[in-house]
């Protein structure tokens, strides 16, 4: 059966526009900011019945906006936060009907520093409960599709936004990453999708407050240029003094890497089809000049389950204070399953949590090591193909969707405790038609090595078009 895709694209003020390309527009005067904010609002309009990527839309808000745009490199060029940081008048749900909404009395360090650049908002998109799933499905809330085939998952858990840029909604959107919530729906959804470097980026206190900081905010594109180019633009705001910066990068570098490639996680790898499209990635790239060699996972055999077991709790803790934080609102009944299986499997084993946290701080000090060898090691995104909506269905058995969900996401979780970047790249597909990322990862502040590598590999291996 041909997949049903669906998209926005078309003949009208955002066009076929990548972000960079639509300042460029704007600058010369082809199009005005309220046309191309007219544009994406439609666009948004047209594909949210399919997709279900919006939680909340501030079209109005959009509109005014347009007419006085706040200055910046990326003034009215329309976007979408991630429905995890705080923006001002509007409700901060997370993906999640287990409380009233209230809206955020001010910007959060993360939207202050993202509306900067000069980025218009939409409104806000929809991701899985609290960012646990890499899926988004909570069973009212409904299901995020890729619009590479609707009856595939988006990801998650930046899934709504993904979905939005891919569709050709907006060309740059919001996505943070706790353990692949940037690469893993950028992999999904033809996009490319890089988690900086441990505060490289401005964060909301929340998130700056967690024993090990596995989260990083970013965005999800669907050219390197744009990647880049809010890089650069985010440094101008806000500048992380301990890291090298990654400044203005516009073409592939010229140095020869030395590059490491497995694709057998721990006690995990991926299905013989990923396999097969990594080493033929990993062949473009010695066909390149790169030296390529087949490396083990630099981590220990105990970092699954260490991982699950901090992932996990997150959901205790958030439970926990589901009461003090949201008041007579609060319905931990409303939670989906996924996040009570995980709660309650934090509440058993939380004498094993102090082990794991020492486990999980001293993976960099591994991965130090491994890039002491290599500058940049290769992988896969995902584990597998795209699941189809249901497979991962919070509403069914936690184990089962838990075992099936840890095939899936074999690869991500690895930076997120390092805090190393790693980008994935829309370089290959499936014999199905579905889009099937590629990760590179590299050592600590070396955001800049991934970005030029990717320069050359979208010349190198141009990215699929969703319109065929």
């Amino acid at each position: 059966m041909a997949p049903h895709r669906i998209h926005a694209f078309g003949d009208d003020a955002l066009a076929n526009r990548d972000a960079v390309g639509l300042v460029e527009a704007l600058h010369a005067g082809e199009v005005s900011i309220p046309e191309v904010i007219d544009a994406a609002i439609a666009r948004a309009q047209r594909v949210q019945p399919e997709l279900n990527g919006i939680a909340q839309e501030t079209f109005d808000r959009a509109r005014s906006e347009a007419r006085d745009p706040r200055p910046g490199y990326f003034a009215g060029v329309p976007t979408w936060f991630k429905d995890n940081v705080d923006v001002a008048g509007l409700p901060t749900m997370n993906g999640t009907d287990a409380w009233a909404p209230v809206p955020a009395k001010k910007d959060g360090d993360f939207a202050r520093m993202f509306l900067a650049t000069g980025l218009v908002p939409l409104g806000k998109s929809q991701l899985s409960e609290f960012g646990f799933s890499p899926s988004a499905e909570h069973p009212r809330i409904g299901p995020v599709r890729s619009p590479w085939d609707t009856r595939h998952t988006a990801g998650a858990s930046s899934a709504g936004s993904a979905a939005m840029v891919a569709a050709g909604v907006v060309p740059i959107a919001h996505a943070n990453d706790g353990g692949g919530s940037i690469r893993i729906p950028a992999a999904v959804n033809g996009l490319v999708g890089l988690k900086p470097t441990r505060d490289r980026l401005a964060q909301d206190a929340m998130m700056r407050q967690m024993p090990i900081r596995i989260i990083s905010d970013g965005v999800v594109t669907r050219t390197v240029r744009d990647t880049a180019a809010f890089f650069r633009e985010a440094e101008k705001v806000y500048r992380a003094l301990h890291l090298p910066p990654i400044g203005d990068l516009t073409r592939p570098g010229r140095g020869r890497l030395r590059i490491g490639v497995h694709t057998e996680g721990v006690g995990r790898g991926a299905s013989p089809e990923v396999a097969e499209l990594t080493l033929k990635v990993a062949a473009v790239l010695e066909e390149l000049g790169h030296r390529v060699e087949h490396v083990n996972a630099p981590v220990g055999a105990s970092f699954p389950d260490d991982f699950l077991l901090y992932w996990s709790s997150m959901a205790y803790v958030l439970r926990r204070t589901g009461r003090r934080l949201h008041g007579r609102s609060w319905e931990p009944a409303n939670l989906d399953s996924i996040s009570h299986g995980l709660a309650d499997y934090a509440r058993r084993n939380l004498h094993r949590m102090p082990g794991a946290i020492r486990r999980l701080r001293r993976s960099r000090l591994a991965s130090a090591q491994f890039f002491e060898s290599y500058d940049v090691a290769l992988t896969p995104t995902l584990g597998t193909e795209t699941p189809r909506i249901g497979w991962l269905d919070p509403t069914q058995d936690y184990e089962q969707v838990m075992d099936r969900i840890l095939d899936w996401v074999a690869f991500t979780p690895l930076q997120n405790a390092t805090g190393d970047p790693a980008i994935s790249l829309p370089l290959t597909t499936t014999a199905s038609g579905l889009p099937q990322g590629m990760m590179f990862g590299a050592g600590a502040g070396r955001e800049a090595t991934l970005i030029e590598l990717a320069y050359e590999l979208e010349e190198a291996m141009p990215f699929a078009s969703i319109q065929g």
